[in-house]
């Protein structure tokens, strides 16, 4: 896993954990969702990277 895409992914994870907050604190459903949403796709790229780590190593 590149460093560039360790960041991109940590930072949509981050956006996706303030737009969550953002969205509880103002009751904003759709905001919440999207929120969730995005910190999923950061866990689910991290998730592909390593296992493109994982194949590069043998």
């Amino acid at each position: 896993m590149g460093l560039g895409d360790k960041i991109e992914n940590a930072a949509e994870k981050a956006s996706g954990k303030g737009k969550e907050a953002a969205g509880t604190a103002t009751g904003d459903e759709s905001l919440r969702t999207e929120g969730k949403t995005d910190q999923a796709k950061g866990d689910l790229k991290q998730a592909g990277e390593k296992v493109k780590d994982a194949f590069k190593k043998d």
